[in-house]
């Protein structure tokens, strides 16, 4: 467990330090600084002008400085030379509490209090593009139905292998890689963390992914839905939550022998239950922070794709092991969030899945009924059940009305995110897009 990073260079060979903040948008900042100065950096921090980035500042404030977090050092395996560090953004000795990292660390510290350790796993879902991001990288990858094809996932083998080989070496135990539902589309899972290991994990990820395709003259997207009548890029979250972080935990609070009541019959806990509640009494407002940009809607709210379906949700309500509902439970002690994209920011994805549980346990919230049909097919049977939002803008005003998770967030985190996001919306609307000339040039 590394403490010291300039021990860690030392140790290492590594030359350089990428000290990364992500911002509210989820863009990766950073500052490359030589090994040599490292130890006043991870003192000090490095120092940035929040206002150059998507935070909620103005030029005239001050230095916002990115402490690293030892921690979480993952040395880049294409480039050993260089060292890779989440940090934490501070500004005048205060941890800033819009900074997404910051935001989740203290949710986590929240349910650590109540004796709750949240673990999470996810599926980043990307696709290969050619290198300037207009076509598939793989012409031949055609097939209507396209799911685990086996020679179209060899035909990109070398960047698979690559990045499969870099996950071995890390540690993180992947043990699965697919061609997805889409042309062109891909997924790679490694086992599931504690919520911050896993956030981090996931950020270096997707910097990993786009290093290694760029490598390969490729370009990988983890747009949610970058090319038309094909399935999107979701970024599935597996709950549970432990007794313990790490590998101190023995016990999986959500898992239970299966008793009566709809989620005692699939092993999910009274806790689970509640905390699923959670996820589900505010999974209207949630959308804004997991599928946060304008492109979002176009996967959630998506017609048929080519393959026969979009895999995403549109509709609030929770089954067993069935994947037309927005929440699965495919197994005891743990359930699936469906509802996430590749555009979720790693932080506030993480953070707001707590927010939610953390308050369907405290007001011992109902998840409601659960259904087992195929909601694709036979969803129309379904009467109450509320929708997904049908655009960012809706999903902002949801997210605005929900005092409780807005304040759970914490309320200048929520100020900093809906102003940004509110003025990334009108900024779409004021584009003239080339719909409008073919179907409204001779109204």
């Amino acid at each position: 467990m590394t403490k010291d990073l300039a021990a860690f260079a030392a140790e290492n060979g590594v030359k350089y330090f990428m000290i990364s903040f992500t911002d509210l948008f989820g863009g990766q900042r950073a500052k490359l600084v030589p090994a040599q100065a490292i130890a006043d950096m991870q003192k000090d921090g490095a120092g940035f002008a929040g206002f150059a980035t998507w935070l909620d500042m103005t030029p005239a404030h001050p230095d916002m400085l990115a402490v690293p977090d030892p921690l979480s050092v993952i040395q880049l395996p294409w480039k050993p030379e260089v060292a890779w560090v989440a940090a934490n953004p501070v500004m005048e000795g205060n941890d800033v509490a819009q900074a997404p990292r910051n935001v989740l660390r203290r949710l986590i510290d929240e349910a650590v209090s109540e004796g709750l350790y949240v673990k999470t796993g996810i599926e980043a879902e990307y696709f290969l593009l050619t290198a300037d991001g207009t076509a598939l990288s793989d012409e031949f990858d055609t097939a209507e139905k396209p799911c685990y094809d086996q020679q179209a996932v060899m035909r990109r083998y070398d960047v698979v292998r690559e990045i499969c080989d870099y996950m071995l070496d890390l540690g993180w135990g992947p043990y699965q890689n697919d061609h997805e539902d889409a042309n062109g589309q891909f997924e790679m899972n490694w086992e599931f963390d504690d919520a911050l290991k896993t956030a981090d994990k996931h950020s270096f990820f997707k910097f990993m992914t786009k290093s290694v395709a760029e490598k390969h003259g490729f370009r990988a997207t983890f747009m949610p839905k970058p090319i038309a009548g094909l399935t999107g890029n979701g970024c599935h979250a597996h709950i549970s939550v432990w007794d313990a972080p790490g590998d101190k935990a023995k016990t999986n609070i959500f898992a239970t022998e299966k008793g009566e009541g709809q989620t005692g019959e699939l092993g999910l806990s009274e806790q689970g239950r509640t905390f699923l509640g959670g996820i589900m009494k505010h999974a209207s407002a949630l959308a804004a922070i997991t599928n946060p940009t304008v492109n979002s809607y176009k996967r959630i709210n998506a017609p048929r794709t080519m393959s026969g379906a979009t895999w995403a949700p549109n509709t609030i309500t929770w089954t067993g092991n069935n994947r037309t509902h927005m929440v699965r439970v495919p197994g005891p002690g743990r359930f699936e969030l469906r509802l996430p994209d590749g555009a979720a920011n790693p932080y506030l994805l993480q953070a707001v899945i707590i927010a939610a549980g953390l308050d369907g346990i405290r007001t011992d919230a109902d998840p409601g009924k659960r259904y087992d049909i195929d909601m694709y097919a036979e969803g129309h049977k379904v009467s109450g059940a509320p929708k997904l939002p049908l655009n960012m803008l809706d999903a902002l005003r949801i997210y605005d009305r929900d005092k409780g998770l807005k304040a759970a967030m914490g309320e200048e985190f929520s100020a900093a995110f809906l102003k940004l996001k509110h003025k990334e919306w009108d900024s779409y609307m004021s584009h003239l897009t080339s719909w409008e000339k073919e179907n409204t040039l001779d109204i």
